[in-house]
């Protein structure tokens, strides 16, 4: 799509460009807000945007994408000038985030599309986040380093989009390097890259299109871990949350909380683990322990943290009757996409027999995406 023409058609100035990628995270679902491990990797699919400032306070937006609902929008930068639509939320949310953090964001132009699926599981939001986090960050000479456009992307998430989100998203999409995944310590944002070099196989993602919505589903999963921390941190000193907590601590509890929360909790502890194990793992190449981990994880978040679905389930069980080397459900749930990790000469006939049972079982077919891991965020 020719955005520079676009925005210079529409608004009759030029445009300059910038990217930020979605993200896949191999393993380490949920943890990111318990303080845990997550090891995410941008992709080669993402938001571009083309953007300039218009020298107005007002804000001028078209989403080339959108079909479904009014695609452009104009909105002031005072906090009482958040626009209706809720895509334009995410927009809105960042140029106040930015405004906090001391760049004299002013009245743009901006025309945006992208090859990232929505409702997936890959993160569309962080996307549109960290891409107009970073080109106002660059138009309006701002200093707000990496790690600042990632908390305002969250930020944004928390305060304008009703999203408890953690930061793993937005770090992915800002700190993603070609050909690498990033273990991201969420309580110390201690980060390390790990090459993700998997020869012989392909990381395919078949989605479910049944698309989540994140909202109280996902807030509720995160008060369950914090009534855990809670009820753990009146016996211990120091627990500030779950990444604080060891299963003998949980156990203590058992019976003082809720089943639901107890469940939910021990996974997260169980996740914590397995995202350690898988990175020793691709220190030593060995993939098929990689994949025996990600089963586990799906396993947990279907029963354990329940946020699973049917769809989900049946292309998990699927991959495995396939022979498929690791599957899981990817992303907060209920819905998107499950991420597979396959063997090159097990990649025909796996997605032929999945599209077929699929379409079968629910009456369409999922969507594949076949994912590289790419760069993060940057001017093009």
């Amino acid at each position: 799509m020719d955005l520079k023409g676009i925005f210079e058609k529409r608004f009759g100035h030029e445009g300059i460009l910038y990217f930020s990628p979605g993200r896949i995270n191999l393993i380490g679902e949920h943890t990111d807000y318990n303080g845990g491990f997550v090891l995410p990797g941008a992709v080669d699919k993402g938001i571009t945007a083309a953007v300039a400032p218009n020298g107005s306070e007002k804000c001028r937006v078209f989403a080339a994408d959108i079909m479904d609902e009014n695609p452009y929008v104009e909105f002031g930068l005072s906090e009482e000038d958040k626009p209706e639509e809720h895509w334009a939320s995410y927009i809105f949310g960042i140029s106040r985030e930015m405004t906090k953090r001391g760049v004299n964001v002013a009245g743009f132009d901006a025309v945006f599309s992208g090859d990232v699926p929505l409702g997936a599981g890959m993160s569309s939001s962080a996307a549109i986040e960290s891409v107009f986090a970073f080109a106002l960050n660059d138009l309006f000479q701002g200093s707000v380093d990496k790690f600042g456009l990632a908390r305002a992307g969250q930020d944004t998430e928390h305060n304008y989009c009703g999203v408890k989100c953690g930061i793993m998203d937005q770090f992915a999409s800002v700190f993603g390097r070609k050909g690498c995944l990033i273990r991201l310590d969420c309580r110390s944002l201690e980060y390390e890259y790990f090459p993700f070099d998997p020869k012989g196989y392909r990381l395919i993602l078949l989605n479910s299109c049944v698309k989540h919505s994140l909202g109280n589903e996902y807030n509720e999963r995160r008060a369950s871990c914090e009534n855990v921390v809670a009820e753990v941190a009146s016996r211990h000193s120091g627990v500030c949350t779950l990444r604080d907590v060891t299963y003998r601590m949980l156990e203590e509890i058992q019976g003082l909380v809720n089943d639901t929360d107890f469940r939910r909790a021990r996974y997260i502890l169980d996740e914590k683990e397995r995202v350690l194990a898988v990175c020793a793992a691709l220190q030593n190449g060995d993939y098929e322990l990689v994949g025996k981990k990600m089963y586990e994880t799906h396993q947990g978040l279907s029963r354990d943290f329940t946020v699973s679905c049917a769809e989900l389930d049946y292309l998990v069980d699927t991959a495995r009757e396939c022979g498929v080397t690791g599957s899981r459900m990817m992303g907060g749930g209920f819905g998107g996409c499950t991420i597979n990790l396959v063997r090159d000469g097990l990649c025909d006939t796996f997605i032929e027999k999945a599209m077929k049972r699929f379409e079968d079982r629910f009456g369409h077919k999922p969507l594949k995406y076949e994912v590289n891991i790419g760069d993060g965020s940057r001017k093009l």
